[in-house]
């Protein structure tokens, strides 16, 4: 299993303990309904949020905008929203990309008014690493264990995906509900030894990244 740094959010609400962000929240339902679809987490609504960071593993449980009310953010850097990321907050870009906005805006060409600015640097999204192959609805399908006989919900996951050890155990009862193993898409598992791991979104691949 990839060691990871491990968040677990549940809305914009969480404590933190050594040096991990935790909320207490319920798992998903066991539904593979919806599986795959697209996402946004919901801390990207924070103007403070500088992004995911590629080495973390982030379960966002009670989602509504999933089928299985549960978004998986799967080693995946930046904001879903912001693929170039920007320096800091208000600052024009050398290479004319867009800055980061907050989700559900237009920009100052749409409005004539000044951007809502990001008020944090973020990271560029990663070419290998864009939302599709990391960020969308998934549901839990095994404990920690890799087991499926706890007497917890769990889901089978669907053609197209696997189940992969994500979240590993931590002592922390109420993180048992969300350790273990989520459906993630066939042949997107996170290694961090490629080099194409790395390769960050930029004006000269702006195509591969959206733009």
């Amino acid at each position: 299993m990839i060691s990871s740094r491990l968040l677990i959010s549940r809305g914009l609400l969480g404590l933190v303990a050594s040096a991990i962000l935790f909320t207490i929240a319920a798992p998903g339902c066991n539904s593979t309904q919806g599986v795959g679809d697209p996402c946004r987490p919901e801390r990207e609504y924070d103007a403070t949020f500088n992004g995911f960071d590629v080495d973390e593993v982030n379960v966002e449980s009670k989602s509504y905008q999933c089928q299985t009310r549960l978004c998986l953010v799967n080693h995946f850097q930046g904001r879903v929203t912001c693929p170039f990321g920007q320096k800091i907050d208000g600052t024009p870009r050398e290479d004319g990309l867009p800055n980061c906005i907050l989700p559900g805006t237009v920009d100052s060409k749409v409005t004539g008014s000044p951007d809502p600015k990001i008020g944090a640097e973020v990271k560029p999204n990663l070419v290998d690493r864009l939302p599709e192959k990391a960020v969308y609805c998934s549901c839990r399908c095994a404990n920690a264990d890799g087991s499926t006989d706890d007497g917890a919900n769990y889901c089978e996951c669907p053609d197209g995906f696997t189940c992969e050890q994500l979240v590993a155990s931590i002592g922390k009862e109420f993180s048992q509900e969300l350790s273990g193993g989520y459906c993630i898409k066939s042949g997107t598992k996170y290694n961090s030894a490629s080099p194409t791991s790395t390769v960050p979104c930029s004006a000269t691949n702006k195509k591969d990244c959206g733009g």
